[in-house]
């Protein structure tokens, strides 16, 4: 009994402690960004002595936040679709198959997953440029989806794996083909891994700075992540605005994940019961 008391106290702490950490850096945002440079600059930890609101309307209106969240959004949704549509019946043909090939290419989309961006980004630049997908959203969207794939179809593997085969084979005896099978038994079930994926995947693209800012040079079809760079000035920044530009540009996002999140976390405990 008093064992479990501890451990319970002891959950509690971490739990807290881990709650601490993550909430500090959000909160010294919030409230830095209703202050002046100068007093951010004097005390970064200290309330503010007036209220700052216009921080706000002039990110606003300086880093174009408006259209350019739009753009992220646009980029993160064609990524959530591109993903999704390829991945799922990728997942689900590595489930199944057996063989040592098979092994190697689900191993090859594990490997993939370790490969950082900055190792590819010239030469993917060089083949864009050269075939006219320079500051294209789509293209970026495409690259997005060969990024977050490997993760993806690694995550819906463990959905098929399960699913019990005998359902496929029940269907297979009713008379249903292939593509019949995957879209009316197969995919219904891996819905809770889908919206993982599509949360996932999404809080990525929209996040993203390195492919973002490489390959969309435009100031029409920038996403709001680059525009948050070009407020940094070469001799000096207005730090309540830039606090007050991320915030922004974090709101929609943890709204998302606020809203979807019970989904989210369904789908991943019920996903990590396989390997």
């Amino acid at each position: 009994m008093i064992g479990d008391r501890w451990s319970r106290t002891l959950a509690l702490v971490l739990i807290g402690v881990a709650a601490f950490s993550s909430l500090l850096p959000i909160a010294l945002a919030v409230m830095n960004a209703l202050k002046t440079t100068i007093e951010i600059g004097a005390n970064p930890l200290s309330l503010p002595t007036s209220l700052h609101s216009e921080n706000f309307t002039s990110a606003w209106r300086n880093a174009a936040l408006g259209p350019s969240l739009l753009h992220s959004a646009e980029v993160a949704l064609m990524t959530i679709l591109m993903v999704c549509v390829t991945a799922a019946p990728c997942a689900y043909v590595l489930a199944r198959q057996k063989g040592k090939l098979w092994r190697f290419v689900t191993f090859y989309f594990m490997a993939t997953i370790t490969v950082p961006v900055q190792l590819y980004l010239y030469p993917l630049y060089f083949i864009f440029a050269k075939l006219g997908l320079v500051n294209s959203m789509p293209a970026v969207a495409l690259i997005y989806t060969a990024m977050f794939s490997p993760f993806a179809i690694f995550l819906l593997r463990t959905y098929v794996l399960g699913i019990p085969v005998a359902l496929e084979e029940a269907a297979q005896v009713d008379g249903a083909r292939p593509w019949q099978i995957f879209f009316h038994v197969i995919l219904p079930m891996m819905r809770p891994g889908l919206i993982t994926v599509a949360i996932i995947v999404g809080l990525n693209a929209w996040n993203e700075f390195v492919i973002a800012v490489t390959f969309l040079q435009n100031e029409g079809n920038v996403t709001a992540i680059v525009k948050f760079y070009n407020l940094t000035g070469q001799y000096s920044t207005d730090w309540g605005e830039m606090l007050a530009a991320a915030i922004l540009i974090v709101l929609p996002v943890v709204l998302v994940f606020v809203a979807l999140q019970r989904r989210f976390i369904d789908g991943m405990t019920s996903g990590a019961v396989k390997s």
